[in-house]
C-alpha cells in the first residue's frame, strides 16, 4: 500500500479476477477465444474504416458516423481485450493502480462517444427519412466534422475527472478488482471512506450522458415510424425503414447490456457473475458485432468487401 500526505492510502496495484468461480485451467481456454474476438474486431472496424476511407463515394454522412464508430470500437477493444488475454492466458491479476484508473477513464470515456455518434446516427436516419429534400443541406461535411469533435469532446469533459476522485479515496480493504477491467462502480466499492461524490456524480453523467442519449434515440426512432407508416407505399416503407436496421441492431446491442449493467450495480449488493457477465457483454460485445452487422447489411460496404476477396483470390 502506498501512504499519500499520510490520510490517503492507495494500493500499488489492483488484482483483476477475470470471471469468478472459473479456475484457472478454464480462464486459459478462455484466452483463446477472447484472442479470436479481438482479432476480428479489429480487422472487421478497421476494414470498414479503411473502405470509407479510400472509397469517396461512401463520403456521406452515415459512412462518416460508421467510420467514427468503428475507430471507437477498434479503440475499445484495445483498451480491454489484450489485457484480458493476458489475465487468461497467464494467470497474473496484477494492474497498477494509475494504469487501472487509466483504463477506467476510457472505457467510460469511449463509451460516451460511442453513444454520442450512435445518437448521430439516428439523427441522420431522422433527417433522411423524414426531410430527404434537406439532408444533403442539414448534415454537410463540416457539420458532421463538428459533430463527432463534439462527440469526443464531451466523452473526455464528463469522464475526467473520474481518477482524480477516485484518487481522492482511500482503500485500506481489498484491492480485487471483481471484473476482468477496472470500472468506476467497482473501484469504488473498494474503497473505505465516503464514496457520496463519487455515487452523485457517477449517476449524474450516466443520466446526463447515455441516459439523454437513449431518449433521444428513442424519440428519434417514433418520428421515423410515424414518416415511414404515413408513405402511401409498403415497398417504400420497408425500403425507408431497412435502412435503419443495422443502427438500430448497434443501438440494442449498446444499450441493452448498459441499461442492464447499470441496474444490478445500482441495486448495491456483492458484485455477482451477473454483473461479471454483463460488463463483458457491454464491452466486448459491440466492437465484434458492429462491423458484422454493417459489412452485411449495407450494400456498398458488402460489395466492397467481396471485391476484396475476389482481388485476393485471383
Amino acid at each position: 500500500m502506498l501512504v499519500v500526505n499520510d490520510t490517503l492510502i492507495h494500493p500499488t496495484a489492483f488484482l483483476l479476477v477475470g470471471i469468478p468461480g472459473l479456475g484457472s485451467s478454464i480462464h486459459f481456454w478462455m484466452a483463446f477465444p477472447l484472442c479470436f474476438m479481438y482479432t476480428l474486431a479489429t480487422l472487421g472496424n478497421l476494414t470498414i474504416v479503411l473502405i470509407i476511407r479510400t472509397d469517396q463515394t461512401l463520403h456521406e454522412p452515415m459512412y462518416l458516423f460508421l467510420a467514427m464508430l468503428s475507430t471507437i470500437d477498434m479503440v475499445l477493444s484495445s483498451v480491454t481485450m489484450p489485457k484480458m488475454a493476458s489475465l487468461f492466458f497467464t494467470g497474473n491479476q496484477e494492474i497498477e493502480f494509475n494504469l487501472c484508473l487509466t483504463q477506467m477513464f476510457f472505457i467510460h470515456a469511449l463509451s460516451a462517444m460511442e453513444s454520442a455518434v450512435l445518437l448521430a446516427m439516428a439523427f441522420d436516419r431522422f433527417v433522411a427519412i423524414c426531410y430527404p429534400l434537406r439532408h444533403a443541406s442539414v448534415l454537410t461535411a463540416p457539420v458532421v466534422g463538428k459533430i463527432g469533435l463534439a462527440a469526443l469532446t464531451r466523452g473526455f469533459v464528463f469522464f475526467f475527472p473520474l481518477p482524480f476522485i477516485l484518487k481522492r479515496l482511500s482503500y485500506c480493504r481489498s484491492n480485487t478488482v471483481t471484473h476482468s477491467f477496472c470500472l468506476h462502480q467497482d473501484i469504488m466499492k473498494l474503497s473505505c471512506t465516503d464514496t457520496t461524490v463519487n455515487v452523485v456524480y457517477g449517476l449524474f453523467i450516466i443520466l446526463s450522458v447515455m441516459g439523454v442519449d437513449s431518449l433521444f434515440i428513442g424519440f428519434s426512432y417514433i418520428l421515423i415510424l410515424q414518416a415511414v407508416l404515413g408513405l402511401s407505399s409498403r415497398g417504400a416503407a420497408f425500403k425507408a425503414f431497412n435502412t435503419c436496421i443495422s443502427h438500430l441492431c448497434a443501438v440494442l446491442v449498446f444499450y441493452v447490456p448498459l441499461i442492464g449493467l447499470s441496474v444490478v450495480h445500482r441495486l448495491g449488493g456483492p458484485t455477482s457473475l451477473v454483473h461479471v457477465v454483463m460488463a463483458n457483454v457491454y464491452l466486448l460485445l459491440p466492437p465484434v458485432v458492429n462491423p458484422i452487422v454493417y459489412g452485411a447489411k449495407t450494400k456498398q460496404i458488402r460489395i466492397r468487401i467481396l471485391h476484396m476477396f475476389q482481388r485476393d483470390a485471383g
